[in-house]
């Protein structure tokens, strides 16, 4: 189904004090992620992420599409705008990313608020 939230990244100062942290208060799984600067989240509900040099971030959270490159245009039709990821300029790392994870934008609404849009991986 499109729409329902089906990913979650928390952005921390020090990605391994957040996995102290938040593995110790909710009995999560961080494992690290492709990158090898941040964590991928194991929940019994939401899959999520971890990312460092972000101190005091809201986290961010994605909505599931099917299509991204038709979500992304139909936020800038409706007026909103869609953020660069840090990872897009590292096409290898992307790639797997994408296979493992998905595939993802932040964005803004047409009143600035953000939010996220998240393709799942191809099923396997």
């Amino acid at each position: 189904m499109t729409g329902e939230p089906s990913f979650f990244e928390l952005g921390v100062a020090d990605p391994e004090r957040g996995r102290a942290f938040y593995g110790t208060l909710f009995g999560w799984t961080l494992e690290a992620g492709p990158t090898g600067r941040g964590f991928s989240i194991g929940t019994p509900g939401l899959p999520g992420g971890m990312h460092g040099g972000d101190p005091g971030a809201a986290p961010y959270l994605f909505f599931r599409v099917d299509d991204l490159d038709a979500a992304v245009a139909r936020v800038r039709e409706l007026g909103g705008s869609v953020e660069a990821l840090g990872e897009e300029d590292e096409e290898g790392e992307e790639a797997e990313s994408a296979a493992r994870f998905g595939r993802f934008k932040l964005c803004r609404d047409d009143q600035g608020s953000l939010f996220g849009l998240h393709e799942p991986p191809p099923a396997r």
